[in-house]
Formats: C-alpha cells, structure tokens, sequence
C-alpha cells in the first residue's frame, strides 16, 4: 500500500528510464528548477516548455545544497560558507583577499593578474621599477588591494598600464601607497578603460613622501557610473606633482571625492587638463583641498569641458594656504547647465593668487570669501542648437525610436543591448526568504556576504535596496524580486493568470544598423499595460519589476540590411503616455519633443524582460 509521501511524489512526476523528469527537466523533483516548474503550472494557464528562457535564470542548486543552504540561513550563518554558498547558487559575490607580506628585491612585471592584496610590497625599495600590464583585465569581478606598497622607497618607480581595463565591476584601494617614499613616481596609463562600475580609492597617498610625484593619463576613460576618492593623498608632501590628464573623458555618470588632498604640503603641484572632458554629468567634490598648504599651485584646464550639466562642489578649498595659486582655466563649458558650489574657498588664506578665465555657465558664487578674483572671460550663454546635438550623444543612437519605426524593410540603429550585468541566478524562496532585504539591515546584509565598510559591494546592495525601497511613482506599481516565483506572483497580480514573458533572443545586431523584417502586434496591437521587468546589480538575481500601463508590445524579426538574413527576433514596448517623464529625459533628447506630446519605444535588452497578457 502507498504511503501518502509517495501519493504526493506520484502525483508529479514519472519516470522514465534514465531517472526521473518533471516538464521535460531531468533530475530530482526537489531542486529549484523543478519545484519552480511546479509552481508556473500552478499560477499560470499555460504550461512553461522546458526551453524557456526564463528557467535559465532559477536557481541551479541540487536539492542537497538547497536544503543545506536554507538551513544555514535560517541559523544566520550563511556567512560561514559564503565561497561555496556563492559558487553552487551562481552569485556575484567579491573574493577574500588575504594579506601578501612577500617581498622582491628586484623589478616585476605583473601581468594578466588578478585579485590580489599587496601588503607592505616594495617597502624600503631603493630605484626599479615595478609595472603593472594588462592586469585583471576583460574579467567580471576585480578586487585588489594595495596597503603600505612602496613604504619608505626611493627612486622607485610603479607603472600602471592598461590596468583591469574592459573589465566589469573593479574594486581597487590604494591605501598608504607611496607613504614616505623620496622620488621615484608613479604612472597610471589607460587605468580602469571600458569599465563599467569602477570604484576606486586612494588614502593617505603619498603621505609624508618627498618629490614622489603621480600621473593619471587616460584614467577611467569611456567607464559607466563609477566613484573614486582621493582622501589625505600627498598629505604632509614636499614637492609632490600630480597631474591628471584626460581624467574621466567620455565617461557615464562618474563621480570623484578629494577629501584632504595635499593637506599641509609644501610646494604641491595639481595640474588637471581635459578632466571629465566630454562626459556626462560628471560629480565632483574637492574639500578641504591643500588645506594649510604652502605655495601650492593648482591649475584646471579644459576642466569639464564639452561635458553635460555635472556638479562641482570646492570646500574650504586652499583654506589657511599660504601662498597658493588656483588657476581656473577653460572651466565648466558644459552644453547642458551644470552646478558649482564654492563654500569658505580660501578662507584664511595669504597671498593667494585665483583667477577664473574662460568660466562656464555657473551663477552660484556665494560665501566666496576671497577678494581680488578675476574673471577674464565668464560665459553664461543658454543652450545653443549646436550644443543640443551634442548632448544628444550621450543618448545611444537607436536607443529610442518612434512607434512609425517598427515597420517591414526600416532600417535603424539597434544601441548595444548587452547585458552588462555580472551573470547571477535567482535565490530558491526557502533561502531568500531568510535574508535580509533593507536598507535598514544593510549591517546584517555586509556581513552575509562579505563587504567590508565603505566597499563597492557595500555600495552596490545599499544603492539596490534604496530604489527598492522608493515610493512608487504615480500610478506605478513596483516590486524588486529575487526569485523566479516572486516575479510570477507580481506579474499574475497585475496581469491576471493567463501571462506570457518576452525577451528579446539575443544580442546579434548591437550596435549596428538592423532591417525591420516581419512585426507582429502582441494582443493585436490593443493598447495594454504590461510588466516590465529590468536587472539591478545585487548578489542574486535581482529584477525591478513595474507595471507600465497604455503600452503596445511589439515583436520582430531583425533583418542584417546586406545580407536581409534573420539574425534576431527583438520585442519593442511603446510607451504611449509620457507626460508624466522629465523634459530631460533623453528619449526627448534623442527624439525632440517634450513630455506627453509623443509616444517613445525602445528594446528589450538582454536578459530583461516584460510580462504582457497571452494571446489567446
């Protein structure tokens, strides 16, 4: 006779000769995988083929290590076994680096290397040269460290070259690097190229060191969305140069922090030329610069030049200097009005000499304490045609279309529609159900998996947690969900059950010019809401999903224009209501127009996704 275990076993699954299969998915019936499968057939009318793109995205822990995982979550111990835990479940998560206390008495050339903490490396070191060439590079996580590297040096020198470029996530410290070192320099060339999230810090940089000067040539260059901080570099130096050339050009949304830079130095040189040239809305803040400085000389040329808006802040710049001269040259000729705030700048300060010529768009000097500023040229010109087009570029052509485009034999420019997020899966329900998930808990949350204070993976689950957290916007419905089973909940309480979920198959056609084929109109071209559902960087698969009502879903196959071969099938969502989006929104950039007067389509990128109601 049965028992009820094996009733309920029965009841799902069937064997066949090569174990057991549930949905056409061969294995247990208890990993992730196959009780998601269960859970789709359940909530859904309709079955989900076993090819489907989204089963790629559950879970792929046995059921063991499901299990396993769960129980030490439920104990708050998942911390113990985070590199496993991180490797079965296919999470991003940052390696443990530990301390390097090796020493070289000679030159070394580290290439193709990757995550490693260089503690007290090259301390003492009398000349040579230690280069650093295409280390960590075109690789998802990198995490280096360097402590007390080049402690108490002389003459030696350190050349980064083509450093973690083209790589994705890049979390590099350089802390008391250089301290105490006479002469010698340090060359940073084409460091952190084609990154997307790079977080950098320099602490305590050149400390207490004598002539050791740094060069920052083609420093995060065409990067997305990164932060660096320079906090007490070259404090208590004595004729340290530094020069920053081509920092930051053509790059996303990069914001950098000098916090205490050559305080107390003797005879600092700052040179930044084409800093942030080019780039859009660059955020840079400069406090307590060469604070108690003497007969420093800091000079910005081409200083955010070309750039859109962006955001400066100088506080208590130069302040209690002696002898300081800031030249602002060629400063803030940005497209698009950005912001500048200058607080208690040369408070305190004697002799100093500022002179500001060929100033951009900024009207925001107040509290500006020093007399005797002079303005050769201060341009505060609105917004010219010329410039419109190009801001425009910072708006990927093809990026927005109008819903006429989407017709058979058109062709346009597809944007690049790579995912460039770090490949992750969704969490089972019985593990994610017992971690945190709020800003509140952020503590907890960094020591689950890892991230120490001030870190990049910090930064990255706090940064994810508070537009979780964001009040929805008007008539918005949203929900962030890190399993498979939360997204089906959301979307079936929105939609109703009868959903299907659409992606566009691959990448094939980024960046390139693409021939509209064949469109077909999702539930006949009627105007409908959907879910749309867009990545966000976490350790998990993390989706932000909303309902975006009056919308059309299109799909199509895309066409290469020469060869008029199908090379992708792409899905399209226009939105028919935008007056409710911002006169800035780069949609109307591209487009022209303003908000409510047009309708803006776009693609669905990939490994995102959108939830309509079926086809019947």
């Amino acid at each position: 006779m049965l028992n009820l275990w094996n009733l309920l076993f029965l009841s799902f699954v069937h064997f066949s000769s090569f174990g057991v299969t549930l949905g056409g998915v061969s294995g247990s019936p208890f990993t992730p995988k196959s009780s998601f499968i269960r859970y789709w057939n359940k909530e859904v009318h309709r079955e989900i083929p076993n090819t489907h793109f989204l089963l790629s995205k559950v879970s792929p822990l046995t059921a063991v290590d499901s299990a396993s995982f769960s129980k030490l979550a439920a104990h708050n111990n998942l911390a113990s076994r985070l590199p496993s835990f991180c490797s079965s479940a296919k999470l991003f998560c940052f390696p443990d680096l530990s301390p390097s206390l090796e020493k070289h008495s000679k030159d070394v050339n580290f290439a193709l290397y990757l995550d490693r903490n260089f503690t007290n490396y090259g301390s003492d070191r009398l000349a040579g040269l230690d280069s650093f060439k295409n280390y960590s590079e075109n690789d998802n996580v990198v995490v280096d460290s360097f402590r007390r590297y080049s402690r108490d040096s002389a003459g030696h020198k350190d050349q980064f070259s083509n450093y973690a470029s083209a790589s994705n996530v890049v979390d590099q410290s350089f802390n008391t690097y250089g301290g105490a070192a006479t002469g010698g320099a340090g060359n940073f060339n084409n460091y952190n190229h084609e990154v997307n999230v790079p977080n950098l810090r320099f602490t305590s940089y050149s400390d207490d060191s004598n002539g050791h000067g740094q060069t920052f040539t083609h420093y995060t260059e065409e990067t997305n969305a990164g932060q660096q901080s320079f906090s007490n570099y070259g404090k208590n130096g004595n004729g340290v140069p530094n020069d920053f050339t081509s920092y930051g050009k053509d790059s996303n949304v990069m914001g950098s922090d000098f916090s205490g830079y050559g305080k107390t130095a003797n005879g600092a040189k700052d040179t930044f030329t084409s800093y942030a040239f080019d780039s859009n809305n660059p955020v840079n803040g400069f406090k307590s610069y060469g604070d108690g400085g003497n007969a420093a000389v800091d000079s910005f040329s081409s200083y955010r030049d070309q750039s859109n808006v962006g955001d400066s802040s100088f506080q208590s710049y130069a302040k209690s200097s002696n002898g300081a001269k800031v030249d602002f040259d060629n400063y803030g000729q940005s497209f698009n009005e950005g912001t500048e705030k200058f607080t208690g700048y040369g408070q305190g300060a004697d002799g100093q000499s500022i002179g500001f010529k060929i100033y951009g768009r900024n009207t925001t000097f107040k509290d500006y304490t020093k007399k005797g500023v002079t303005f050769s040229r201060y341009s505060n010109e609105s917004s010219t045609a010329s410039g419109k087009v190009v801001v425009s570029k910072w708006v990927e052509p093809g990026k927005f279309f109008r819903e006429k485009m989407l017709k058979r034999g058109m062709v346009i420019p597809m944007p690049d529609i790579k995912d460039k997020m770090p490949a992750r899966s969704f969490l089972p329900r019985t593990i994610l159900s017992k971690i945190p998930f709020s800003s509140s808990e952020i503590d907890q949350l960094k020591r689950i998996f890892h991230a120490g204070d001030n870190s990049t993976l910090g930064t990255i689950m706090l940064d994810a947690l508070k537009e979780c957290e964001r009040p929805p916007s008007p008539g918005e419905t949203k929900r962030c969900v890190g399993s498979a089973e939360d997204m089906v909940d959301f979307a079936t309480s929105v939609l109703g059950r009868n959903v299907e979920v659409r992606t566009t198959q691959n990448v094939n056609g980024s960046k390139k010019n693409i021939m509209i084929g064949s469109v077909g109109k999702i539930n006949g071209g009627k105007v409908t809401k959907s879910v749309s559902c867009p990545q966000s960087l976490y350790p998990y698969l993390l989706y932000y999903c909303h309902s975006v009502p009056k919308v059309r879903v299109y799909e199509a196959d895309i066409l290469d224009p020469n060869s008029m071969e199908k090379i992708n099938h792409g899905v399209a969502i226009c939105h028919l209501d935008t007056s409710s989006w911002s006169s800035g929104h780069g949609a109307f950039l591209a487009l022209g127009s303003g908000p409510g007067r047009i309708e803006v389509c776009h693609w669905i990128f990939e490994n995102d996704m959108t939830w309509t109601i079926a086809d019947s």
